[in-house]
């Protein structure tokens, strides 16, 4: 059994982004919007797996420091994967939130967040996992959808859940469309998930997370 335990002091975040960043801003806005205090946690470092992406300028626009790990610059996907775990270690992070980072972590970088590490995942899982759970949600002819928050493990999209939105499928819907108003859920539901368990502490008890 993981637990987190409750506590007055502010707990500290590195948020993992590969792309525009729209979670990651959610989270700053809420932060900025009740003080991190209130909210129970803080931004102190914000990663990404590549250069030139929104979400490290909304960082960097945030006064964050950034750090970029690469995959190509190391030998190996194990080499570049304790590298990750290096950098994300030296903010010392109480929690590690992926916000849209679009690679799979390994053995190293679990072995030390694992029951820590936060991610979103656009459908209802266990349903749909894996890359396109927006266009295979609609594929299957699924009348609502939505989007999970979990705990990542060794496994595609098969850690333990802490929360979920639900999102109905229309009739028109198109994956663009639909996948916009998951999103919108998406970031919500992640601005909340991750207030809570900061405030309040959590348990994992095998796939079970109970927030304190």
């Amino acid at each position: 059994m993981a637990a987190t335990p409750a506590g007055p002091a502010v707990k500290r975040l590195v948020v993992l982004v590969s792309g525009s960043g729209t979670n990651l801003q959610a989270l700053l806005d809420e932060i900025e919007r009740t003080g991190a205090e209130r909210y129970g946690a803080r931004i102190v470092a914000v990663g990404a797996d590549r250069d030139g992406i929104e979400g490290l300028a909304r960082a960097e626009r945030a006064g964050l420091p950034t750090f970029v790990c690469k995959v190509k610059d190391h030998e190996s996907r194990e080499a570049w994967d304790a590298a990750l775990a290096e950098a994300v270690a030296a903010y010392e992070p109480d929690l590690v939130v992926s916000a849209g980072f679009m690679k799979i972590v390994g053995k190293e970088f679990l072995a030390r967040f694992g029951g820590r590490f936060v991610n979103t995942h656009p459908a209802l899982l266990p349903s749909f996992p894996g890359a396109h759970g927006v266009r295979d949600a609609l594929a299957y002819g699924a009348k609502v959808t939505g989007c999970t928050v979990h705990f990542v493990d060794d496994g595609v999209d098969t850690g333990p859940i802490i929360a979920q939105g639900v999102v109905e499928v229309r009739d028109e819907d198109d994956e663009s469309a639909l996948h916009e108003r998951i999103k919108e859920v998406e970031r919500r539901l992640l601005v909340e998930v991750v207030g809570r368990i900061a405030r309040n502490g959590y348990r994992i008890e095998g796939r079970k997370v109970v927030i304190q």
